[in-house]
């Protein structure tokens, strides 16, 4: 999730500062989430940092970063 969200923020050309207020988030949120302190954000907050990017749910799993494929054999 880290990985995707600096991505995209590179992709937008954004910072953590301008997605926070893009998305009505408090910046502090999403640092927690970048650095690690949070490391099971809420379904809403991920809504939210979508709605900051201008992206949907989706799109934002639809990636291979999210893609990992388990083996159960």
């Amino acid at each position: 999730m880290i990985t995707r969200i600096l991505d995209l923020c590179e992709e937008k050309g954004m910072n953590i500062n301008q997605l926070g207020t893009k998305a009505g988030l408090n910046p502090a949120t999403i640092r927690s989430i970048v650095k690690k302190r949070c490391v099971s954000p809420k379904a809403d907050t991920i809504y939210y940092i979508c709605l900051g990017f201008g992206i949907s749910m989706k799109e934002f799993f639809d990636t291979d970063l999210f893609n990992d494929i388990i083996d159960d054999d």
